[in-house]
């Protein structure tokens, strides 16, 4: 494959039509390519047998598909499967389809690692290759589409983008992937089927919430106590909590919407009333949901998990504040699929 070659999904359809129309094609052939493209999924361009051969033996010579690849897959007692996906270049990531009675849903992926760094994550240890780009972000989702109805017999419901990496700091190229997946031309996915979780990156909510993002956000925070979060998530070091609230209540005051935070219950370091009472303060920002998870061990972790008796007096309090609050569990523990075990580990 010739790297050189720019990935036909980085086009949007205005740029590919175009292009197109520039080199002297018919108009039509461009929703031609984009259907193929899009809503078919083609991989290559010797799969479009509508378009004739000089075009497509012309296109080659421009554009290259940067596909990605499942290398590997394993599935959980609970019906959880995860994704080893290969990149043209060799770079792997991870994917996960997470069904329930209903729906499934699609935990994906928009870097190779993460340059995070949180202490509570095997993906931060794996250290940080490189930004997907919005094809391959793309290719991800309509792979994992795919491969759930292949497993499951339905489509995605949802897609959340809690997989590796950190979504903000790929900013560009996920947006465009969300919009691909979201246009009616494409997948139609409705954005408020689309949840998308940071650490805190402080500017870019801001910049969701000016580019009038329709999707849902959700926030990391794992502490509201900023000598923990700094221990835990170096991000805070950077983007502390009061900027964090100040990006918050600028996001809620522009979209309307109601921020959900993770809060990962980590056995003796967060785990206390007083991290508690902390939290709900701290959400009295803005109207929001509190997803409280479970700890998920990984190798050369030192974490452990809350004790039963403090996860209960936890919750009891966030719930006497009248805050909405759910105890999210882990699905896929036993293949390394839950929230912060995704490590590119064959299992």
């Amino acid at each position: 494959m010739d790297f050189d070659l720019k990935d036909i999904r980085q086009l949007s359809m205005s740029e590919l039509e175009s292009f197109l129309v520039g080199m002297g094609e018919k108009k039509f052939r461009a929703t031609q390519l984009c259907e193929w493209i899009w809503k078919k999924g083609a991989e290559s361009f010797e799969e479009m047998s509508n378009i004739p051969k000089p075009l497509r033996d012309k296109l080659s010579e421009i554009f290259r598909f940067a596909n990605v690849a499942c290398v590997y897959s394993v599935a959980s007692v609970d019906g959880t499967c995860k994704f080893l996906f290969e990149t043209a270049d060799c770079c792997r990531f991870e994917g996960v389809l997470i069904p329930s009675a209903d729906r499934v849903t699609a935990c994906i992926s928009t870097q190779v690692g993460c340059q995070m760094g949180c202490a509570f994550c095997a993906t931060g240890q794996l250290g940080f290759k490189r930004n997907l780009t919005s094809g391959e972000i793309f290719h991800q989702v309509f792979s994992l589409n795919r491969l759930s109805s292949e497993i499951f017999g339905f489509p995605l419901s949802n897609i959340v983008i809690m997989g590796m990496g950190e979504p903000l700091m790929n900013y560009e190229n996920t947006l465009a992937a969300i919009n691909m997946i979201c246009s009616s031309n494409s997948m139609g996915m409705s954005p408020q089927r689309i949840t998308m979780s940071t650490c805190g990156i402080a500017p870019q909510i801001k910049r969701l919430a000016d580019d009038a993002i329709r999707f849902n956000l959700s926030i990391s925070l794992h502490s509201a106590i900023d000598s923990k979060r700094n221990e835990i998530m170096p991000i805070n070091r950077k983007y502390n909590l009061a900027l964090l609230s100040d990006a918050i209540q600028y996001f809620h005051a522009k979209t309307g919407s109601r921020i959900t935070y993770e809060y990962l219950m980590l056995g003796g370091v967060n785990d206390s009333i007083d991290d508690a009472r902390a939290l709900t303060e701290f959400t009295k920002v803005s109207p929001c949901k509190i997803n409280i998870i479970e700890y998920n061990p990984h190798p050369g972790d030192t974490f452990r998990r809350t004790n039963s008796d403090s996860l209960e007096k936890f919750i009891r309090h966030i719930e006497s504040c009248n805050i909405v609050v759910t105890i999210r569990k882990s699905k896929g523990l036993d293949i390394a699929a839950a929230c912060g075990q995704l490590a590119n580990m064959k299992k």
